[in-house]
């Protein structure tokens, strides 16, 4: 069956010169257009200004003397206005500090004139290439998007197949969305379903896990850094708010940033500008924000620990997503769902659920939500050796073999056994080594070893 979004034909390079010379102009523009690109030349810093005011561009020839402007002025203010462009330098008066300065604004190549037409194919593949390397990570991540089943166009629950109605129609539009719900009720896979129903479908969907980085390197994370604003910056970086060009910006557990933190943020959404870390440019982002969190945002308001006015800018449009014990009519269909995905990406037949396994789904109240059943499901598919799974498949505090640890406290089971079975829950509901050791407070190598431990 043929894909609903066929890949496009790669579009022609789209390169602008900008030379004062008029036979350096048609000449370049000449070799370039015998190479198959769409080219624009122009003779002025304006000119090249009112380009790429017109046009994105991949690629620029850029020359260092235009009369009596210096072409390296120019690198930043088309930066500005398009982020991803490759800016060559050419000049006839080469020479290492012209080419270090180039470099520094943030051109990504240099040609002493004058230069041959191998050369310029040469920048012009390493342009290609890196405009396929782009697409490539779009189309990986797309791929990606098709192995998180957690979230479907469909549901039993009328309170899900509001939020769902509510996120198509939402989807279309560049409103600032804030998800909110408990850990592991698909609030990153929502984000993702949105971008992918958004006129921006075809760009970046970008990831910015908040809770697991630092104030600085969050700040690095998000608006990038210049080389040398911090130990360890050896290099300029863009962050992941250049990456999202055009496409969406999805941050995660936003509760929990700091407040100066917020400050940047809050601007960067009412004007859409930033500045790098260790910078004083600039520089503006067409990027869409979907934000989630899991905390009583409004106490944190209270306490002073979150901003009014960046939670007024964050949520134009709030969607709940409802815990998974709120919406019990879904656990077996999700629970299917996944045995087939499991057994697609093991090339076998399915799984079935015996009538007493799946009455032990439902009777268990999903602490972890959808995250913890799918855990389960992915388990019983692999270590189950029969065709139908039956309740003993999963973990004994959702077959039912055992009361919940919490009835048990104080009575005659030893600490080892206790501390099991709480990591086992905690593993169960959380996405990672480090996410589940912060919640029982210890460092990720000490739960690495108990659950070998416990495991063995």
């Amino acid at each position: 069956m043929p894909s609903a979004n066929p890949s496009p034909r790669p579009e022609k390079l789209r390169v602008l010169v900008v030379d004062d010379e008029k036979n350096i102009r048609t000449t370049l523009s000449l070799c370039l257009e015998q190479l198959g690109c769409d080219v624009t030349a122009v003779a002025s810093c304006q000119g090249a200004l009112q380009a790429i005011a017109k046009h994105p561009y991949e690629l620029a020839f850029l020359d260092i003397r235009l009369g009596e402007a210096n072409g390296l002025d120019l690198i930043p203010k088309l930066l500005v206005d398009c982020p991803n462009l490759s800016i060559v330098v050419m000049t006839a008066y080469a020479t290492i500090d012209s080419a270090v300065a180039a470099v520094k604004r943030g051109a990504v190549d240099y040609l002493p004139k004058p230069f041959q037409p191998a050369q310029i194919r040469h920048v012009m593949d390493q342009c290609m290439q890196a405009r396929e390397l782009r697409r490539q990570l779009t189309d990986l991540e797309n791929r990606l998007s098709e192995a998180a089943p957690e979230v479907e166009l469909e549901s039993d629950s009328a309170n899900v197949r509001v939020v769902l109605e509510t996120a198509r129609r939402a989807a279309a539009s560049d409103a600032a969305i804030l998800l909110r719900g408990e850990s592991g009720t698909g609030k990153t896979v929502l984000a993702r379903m949105m971008h992918s129903l958004s006129p921006r479908s075809t760009q970046p969907f970008v990831v910015v896990n908040c809770p697991t980085l630092s104030e600085e390197l969050l700040a690095s994370e998000l608006f990038g850094h210049s080389r040398g604003a911090f130990t360890g910056a050896v290099r300029d970086q863009p962050g992941r708010v250049e990456a999202a060009e055009g496409g969406t910006l999805f941050l995660d557990e936003i509760g929990d940033i700091s407040p100066a933190l917020q400050a940047k943020l809050l601007r960067f959404l009412e004007a859409k500008e930033f500045e790098r870390l260790g910078e004083n440019q600039t520089r503006r982002a067409n990027v869409r924000t979907i934000a989630a969190t899991n905390r009583d945002i409004e106490d944190h308001v209270r306490r002073g620990l979150f901003r009014e006015d960046l939670l007024y800018r964050l949520n134009v449009i709030t969607l709940q997503l409802p815990a998974l014990r709120e919406r019990p009519e879904d656990i077996l269909r999700l629970a299917r769902r996944f045995l087939f995905f499991f057994a697609k990406s093991a090339r076998r037949r399915p799984q079935e659920l015996s009538k007493a396994a799946e009455q032990a789904l439902r009777s268990y109240s999903w602490p972890g939500n959808i995250r913890e059943l799918r855990n389960a499901i992915e388990r019983a598919a692999i270590l189950w050796p029969a065709q139908t799974i039956e309740p003993e498949a999963f973990p004994a505090h959702i077959s039912g073999q055992t009361k919940a640890v919490t009835a048990q406290l104080g009575s005659d089971m030893t600490l080892e056994a206790i501390e099991r079975e709480h990591i086992s829950r905690v593993m169960a509901r959380t996405s990672t080594l480090d996410e589940a050791a912060a919640i029982l407070g210890i460092d990720a190598s000490t739960l690495w070893r108990k659950r070998k431990k416990y495991e063995g």
